[in-house]
Parts: structure tokens; sequence; C-alpha cells
């Protein structure tokens, strides 16, 4: 299993890169931002600084979006980054939530992220898109490589997974849920006629490691909010009791509102809704030994990378205890 981790972009910008050095020595292989241009900053500003300050860590977004820049854009981006640092980007692409619900807009269709998918990875790696213009490539890529992993929850979000992805981003721990949601992108991978195990598996989750686990969950107890705004989507498309598990769809039933200016911080007032069993489910607590436990079920079930998000009050002390006891487990 390899190890990621997730920064949110706020200033001051030097924290990320000092935060993204750290994280390299200690062995973790990803470092992520998400992306979302008015509640923190611009993350491809920073990326270039984070690839600067480090030598091997692979950076990108997680996740971006079809809708806040144009697609030929966030390839170029890409294929400037690698070409500067070497391949050393991957793009994890959504549909757009807090980047669009924050300006009152709607999240992209399907359609549109898999267009965008497409586009993005064709011109990163050199190759031509079709438009109105003719095909059109950019001229300057050279052995360009980028990997689009794509963020999703419902059934038709994990099968174009499974049918376009290079790789899977679920947003939870959940062990019932991943078995849920795996099972579906392979599925969807081997209809395709594609090896299912060439589709890169990502779970990303806060990870609070220490052996006060009620202040852990007050800590982390954010995650079950932004998750619940993605569940809500499905109830509202897919309705309860049907394709979509009970252990994703129950506990939102409580939910009243989400201000998304506390989108992604502990302490979110609109999270009271989130019980202490879906944080214990959905995040990773405890001690070294109870996040090897964990992970150990999650790896089982075909996890390639953990990607711990870390918005709380121990992010050294999770890092380093990840460094020294957590990553070493896994190799």
């Amino acid at each position: 299993m390899d190890f990621g981790v997730t920064f949110q972009t706020d200033p001051p910008q030097r924290r990320v890169v000092e935060l993204t050095q750290r994280a390299e020595a200690l062995g973790f292989r990803y470092a992520w931002t998400f992306d979302s241009h008015i509640l923190w900053q611009e993350p491809y500003v920073i990326f270039a600084q984070m690839l600067a300050a480090t030598e091997r860590i692979m950076v990108g977004p997680l996740v971006t979006n079809p809708a806040t820049r144009d697609p030929t854009v966030t390839a170029s981006l890409f294929a400037t980054l690698n070409e500067g640092f070497g391949n050393r980007t991957i793009c994890g692409i959504g549909r757009g939530d807090s980047s669009q619900r924050v300006l009152g807009r709607k999240p992209t269709t399907l359609a549109e992220t898999e267009s965008a998918m497409h586009i993005i990875k064709e011109l990163a790696e050199g190759r031509p898109i079709s438009t109105p213009a003719g095909d059109v490539s950019i001229p300057w890529v050279r052995d360009g490589r980028l990997d689009v992993w794509m963020a999703g929850y419902g059934p038709k979000a994990l099968a174009l997974v499974g049918r376009k992805a290079d790789g899977f981003i679920l947003q939870l721990a959940d062990p019932v849920i991943v078995r849920w949601t795996v099972e579906r992108v392979r599925a969807a991978a081997a209809e395709a006629g594609r090896d299912p195990d060439d589709v890169a598996i990502c779970v990303a989750a806060p990870a609070y490691l220490g052996s006060d686990v009620a202040h852990a969950r007050d800590q982390c107890r954010w995650f079950g909010g932004m998750v619940g705004n993605h569940v809500s989507d499905l109830v509202r498309r897919y309705g309860e009791g049907g394709e979509i598990p009970t252990a994703l769809t129950e506990y939102i039933r409580a939910r009243e509102g989400y201000d998304y200016a506390h989108h992604g911080r502990a302490g979110n007032p609109d999270t009271e809704f989130v019980s202490d069993e879906i944080v214990d489910r959905f995040c990773v607590l405890g001690t070294a030994a109870d996040h090897v436990a964990k992970l150990r079920e999650l790896e089982a079930l075909g996890v390639d990378q953990f990607n711990i998000y870390l918005m709380h009050d121990a992010q050294e002390a999770t890092l380093d205890g990840y460094g020294a006891d957590v990553i070493p487990a896994f190799r």
C-alpha cells in the first residue's frame, strides 16, 4: 500500500510546502491538495513550489473539476509542471462540489467529466484531441505522462471510473462501502475490456493518531458533513433502499443544511447529525496499531493508496507517527 496526504491550501503557502517536504522524508509517495479556488488559495501556483522543494513525491489536486477551468487549460497546467519536474503530477477529478456550490452553481454532469478526463489526459501526454478546428495537440509535450483518477460514489459514476479512469478515489474509509464501490468499479472495467487490476484504488479520509479518541472524533467530524453533501445528491437521484447501500445513506436523515464557509474544517457547526459511529467508520482513528489494523482490512479489499486528510490539530504528530509506525508496517 502506498500513502498520500492531502492539504488545504490555506495561507501561508510555505506551510503546505514545508509539510510536503516532511511527508516525502517520512515515506509518503503522494501529496494532494483540495481544489476550491474561492475557499482556499489557487493550488496550481503552490504545486510548482511543492515540486521544486521535493525530489520524488507525486503532486496533484484531490479533486479538480471540468467547470472552474477549461480542460485544455488544466491539461496545459499539468504538462507544464511535468516538463519542469519530470512527470511528477497526478490529476484527481470529480464533478465539482464546493468549487461550484459556493458560487451557487451545480456540479457538472458525468458526461462533462468523462469528456474532461479524455481531453486532459490526451493533451498532457502529447496526443491530439478532436476540435471544431480539427485535431489539436500541445506541440511541446515530450514523453508526457499523467494518470487521471476520478472520485465518485454513485453507480453511474463508479461505472465511468471503471470504463475510463486510471484510478478511483473514494472519500471515506468504511470497509463496507469500500467493498461495494470497488466491486462496481472492477465490474465496469471488466465489462469495458480492461484489466480491473489496472484501475488504482485510493481511499482518502481523515486519520488522527492518538489515544484520546473522543477528541479525535471531534476533530474529524467535519468529514461526515462533507461526505453528506455527496450522499444527499445520491438519495435525491436514486432514493433510499435501492442500489445505494444503507450503510452510506441512513446517516444523513437528520441532515438539515450546509454552509460551505466551514467546509473541510474542524469544528464545522453543520455536522451535529454526524454520530460517533459514522466518524469511526468513515475515518481512521486511535493508536498506530489501530490504524494498521484498519488499513490492513482496506488493503485486503484492494486499496492501493491510503490518503490522509490532514485537517485537524495534530498534523505533525500524525505525519510523524505514520512515518515511524504505520508506513513501515506496509513496506
